[in-house]
């Protein structure tokens, strides 16, 4: 079955037109059920935050922005328990530059972007797509040609100049092609801890 993935800001006619006979499911945080439970806004609950035993999360994207650490701000273990899809983002224009994502809520070290996305986002939003939407993933399976609506679609780990797209997730979720979680950047990696 062919998935495809495309942008949610494609109108109607465009989408119809580049993909006839396609269903076409949203799959982000305006999404309505059962998809919406796709979004990694989403508040399942009890995902596990890697690097934290015992500490779970609402959201994946709750944990994303948790362990995200700014020239002025640690990480927020406030985001973990967000369960409105609203009010998870933090920002550069509040926080400063990027410095990392930390390993953990405790951790000693900071994890780049490429890194953090492998061993922390890949890991969160593989745990939901097992333990919380199975049975949408076992629907998608079924279908015969799906377009999954997503703000992005770089399904690329190693491409930084566009955030993930987790639709394109989905989709190497069901070919089989999920991107590796160990594997470090080239140039390995871990960030000195914060002074």
């Amino acid at each position: 079955m062919p998935i495809h993935i495309a942008s949610r800001r494609r109108s109607s006619a465009s989408l119809a037109a580049a993909f006839p006979g396609a269903e076409i499911i949203d799959v982000t945080s305006k999404a309505p059920d059962p998809w919406v439970r796709l979004s990694p806004f989403y508040p399942h609950g009890d995902i596990p935050v890697p690097y934290s035993d015992g500490v779970t999360s609402q959201s994946v994207e709750g944990i994303w922005q948790a362990l995200k650490v700014f020239q002025h701000s640690d990480v927020d273990p406030t985001k973990l328990a967000v369960t409105t899809m609203k009010g998870l983002k933090r920002t550069v224009r509040r926080h400063g530059p990027v410095r990392g994502h930390r390993t953990g809520l405790h951790g000693d070290q900071l994890l780049p972007y490429e890194t953090a996305r492998r061993r922390i986002y890949l890991l969160a939003y593989r745990w939901i797509l097992e333990h919380r939407t199975a049975d949408l993933i076992a629907l998608l399976r079924t279908k015969d040609d799906v377009v999954l609506l997503d703000y992005t679609t770089n399904g690329d780990v190693t491409d930084p100049t566009a955030p993930l797209s987790h639709a394109a997730l989905i989709q190497l979720h069901i070919e089989g092609r999920w991107p590796d979680e160990d594997e470090a950047e080239a140039s390995d990696g871990i960030i000195n801890p914060m002074p």
